[in-house]
């Protein structure tokens, strides 16, 4: 199969006219091409450039190719990308560019996809400190790129230049007026520096640069530069390019590795420095008490404690306990702060001492005390047991049951492979009783379920892969059902490669605030991301016969009891459980949309199979399951605990 075509272009600045005449030129002339990407600022700077802009918008005017875009920012910016954010079928996690109209696609916060067999990299906007809705990157979106492109990517996508990379170039290529004090960020830099793309691109400078290629730290490849000039610039600098470059996959090792005779040294150099100190932050509510607040005034915390740069928390510390950042990060690390997260108090309440969300948060308002954390709701009345349907797929008595997927039966539960799975292992672990989800069963079945997740975690890891259970429960779901919104929920367990193990926490949380809400996180008492008495962020000392029962695995039903204590069944409610142990959970309000295919999609999206978010996409033949089925129910024999 031939290599994608894809052109490249800059600053678009609502100029859609030329640019489009352009693209037909050189499609007809050099095509066809595949796509456009487009870095830079996209929308118009100036008024009179908006009409033009609009009329490709609402549909007046055609866009020839899918073009996708990160500079959302300029004049018409809120508007039209308020509008695409509430545009049902923008909902849910898409890292492959939300639709702004026919070929139009908008690469919010930072992401990786696949676009036609290349992958993508990217962060939209530029970096910021005034926390605009549109236009700027924040730490969170950093943190989730690092996490996502922990493999070397073909394409990365930024706004602006990386600080430094005319350092060791070839001074007289170098393009005249060239300074990292105005369109360059050191933050890319250092981004650049750990994707180690081959190619990068950029926008913002309004100049065009082709650098020679430099060589990587510790990867045999090269990355090229490109900085790209403004669509329809008065010194006709080139705004469009295009490349064809040959995956990776189908390349040998000689080939990779190969380096043009003009290869440079590595140009950037990361050097730890202080982030300019912000004036002390205005209180923002009188309705916060002054002890209250000051506690996490963070700019008066850091003048007493001398602790970190910046005035403002650490999101990645305050959530997850740690910052790969360590002390590179401009961000406060504050260990009190943390503890009132584990205790449900919102992060933007701790962090600026109001909540722009008020009354609609789902997390506390008020300083907990020690021993509050985690209370459950009000339990109120209990709902009668659903009643069995004859036309549900997984009752077992059902004529609807597809047998042939079951592999492997118990007494409270039992293991199915999916129908039109995201990957082909991809199994369900089900209630053999008519009930809407895992958590309202007696808490005696929970043996048996925890059970089949540890048979399926040892199983998967002998294929060098690790697990991610989740489950989606409908507050008016019947029974289990992977696809179907309305016939309640199962407990799915996906399989994933080990290599990407690492960045499973980061997209969940990345998602959850593309949606606009954050997950309440829940470890147990005996998980151990780095060691069993050791937890990260948090450390316990064990007795024998708690270190016994951690070795035995109880730390899987200590968290299971936390979560059940959260489950209110008047509320529809997500959860997944990430391979180091931490549950995420997130309970979801009346009015609140959230996507019924949310943990598939996530997962879709961290391994790179967009295509197959929708399980109708990845229907089977009955035979070629029953094939699957067969093989692996062979494999699975000797970790099965009902043989």
């Amino acid at each position: 199969m031939a290599p994608p075509r894809i052109l490249l272009c800059g600053d678009v600045l609502g100029r859609l006219n030329q640019l489009v005449k352009r693209i037909l030129v050189v499609n007809k002339s050099a095509g066809p091409f595949d796509a456009v990407l487009c870095v830079g600022q996209f929308f118009p700077d100036s008024p009179e450039k908006l009409q033009e802009f609009m009329d490709y918008i609402e549909g007046r005017s055609q866009i020839p190719l899918p073009t996708y875009f990160i500079g959302d920012y300029g004049i018409g910016a809120p508007k039209v990308l308020s509008a695409a954010s509430r545009d049902s079928t923008n909902l849910g996690f898409k890292m492959d560019g939300l639709r702004i109209c026919d070929n139009l696609y908008w690469l919010k916060g930072s992401g990786k996809f696949t676009l036609h067999g290349l992958s993508v990299a990217y962060i939209s906007g530029r970096q910021s400190l005034d926390g605009q809705q549109f236009g700027t990157y924040s730490q969170d979106d950093v943190d989730a790129l690092r996490a996502l492109a922990d493999e070397s990517g073909i394409v990365d996508t930024t706004n602006e230049w990386p600080s430094g990379v005319t350092k060791g170039a070839v001074t007289s290529n170098i393009p005249p007026g060239i300074s990292d004090s105005s369109g360059s960020d050191s933050t890319i830099s250092e981004l650049v520096g750990e994707i180690k793309p081959r190619y990068h691109i950029a926008g913002t400078k309004g100049i065009f640069y082709d650098r020679e290629p430099y060589s990587n730290l510790d990867v045999v490849h090269v990355t090229r530069f490109l900085g790209l000039a403004p669509v329809g610039n008065k010194d006709k600098q080139k705004f469009i390019h295009a490349i064809s470059p040959i995956p990776a996959s189908t390349m040998s090792s000689a080939e990779i590795s190969m380096k043009p005779p003009n290869t440079t040294l590595f140009p950037y150099k990361f050097i730890e420095e202080t982030a300019p100190t912000n004036q002390a932050t205005k209180r923002l509510s009188d309705s916060v008490s002054d002890t209250q607040y000051w506690r996490y005034d963070v700019s008066q915390k850091r003048q007493k404690h001398g602790a970190g740069d910046g005035d403002k928390l650490c999101f990645k510390f305050v959530s997850f306990g740690s910052c790969p950042r360590g002390k590179k990060c401009n961000f406060l690390h504050d260990t009190e702060a943390r503890e009132q997260y584990m205790r449900g108090v919102c992060f933007d309440f701790i962090n600026k001492g109001k909540c722009e969300r008020g009354p609609d948060c789902n997390f506390k308002h008020s300083l907990q005390d020690e021993g509050e954390g985690f209370v459950s709701r009000r339990s109120g009345s209990e709902n009668a047991k659903p009643s069995r349907s004859k036309n549900c797929w997984f009752c077992l008595s059902s004529p609807e049951v597809e047998s042939h997927l079951v592999i492997s039966l118990g007494e409270s539960y039992y293991c199915a492979l999916a129908k039109g799975p995201l990957v082909e292992d991809q199994v369900l672990i089900i209630p053999v009783e008519h009930s809407p989800n895992t958590l309202s069963l007696p808490s005696e079945s929970e043996i048996e379920l925890i059970r089949f997740q540890k048979s399926l975690k040892m199983y998967f890891k002998t294929q060098v892969k690790e697990v991610v259970f989740f489950e989606w429960i409908f507050k008016r779901g019947i029974h289990a059902n992977i696809q179907s919104r309305q016939s309640g929920d199962s407990k799915r367990a996906v399989p994933i490669p080990l290599s990407r193990a690492s960045a499973v926490k980061q997209i969940f949380i990345l998602a959850a605030e593309k949606l606009g809400f954050q997950f309440v996180t829940i470890r147990s008492k005996f998980g151990f991301p780095n060691s069993p008495l050791s937890p990260c962020g948090i450390c316990f000392v064990l007795a024998p016969q708690d270190l016994l029962s951690t070795l035995h695995g109880d730390n899987d039903s200590e968290g299971r009891k936390l979560l059940r204590a959260q489950f209110d069944d008047k509320f529809s409610f997500f959860y997944v459980e990430l391979p180091d142990g931490t549950i995420l959970s997130h309970a979801i309000e009346e009015n609140e949309k959230f996507p019924a295919q949310f943990g598939r999609e996530v997962l879709a999206g961290l391994l790179n199979m967009a295509d197959r978010a929708d399980w109708r996409n990845c229907k089977q033949s009955k035979e070629d399951e029953m094939t699957v089925a067969k093989i692996f129910k062979n494999q699975f024999k000797k970790f099965d605990p009902n043989q």
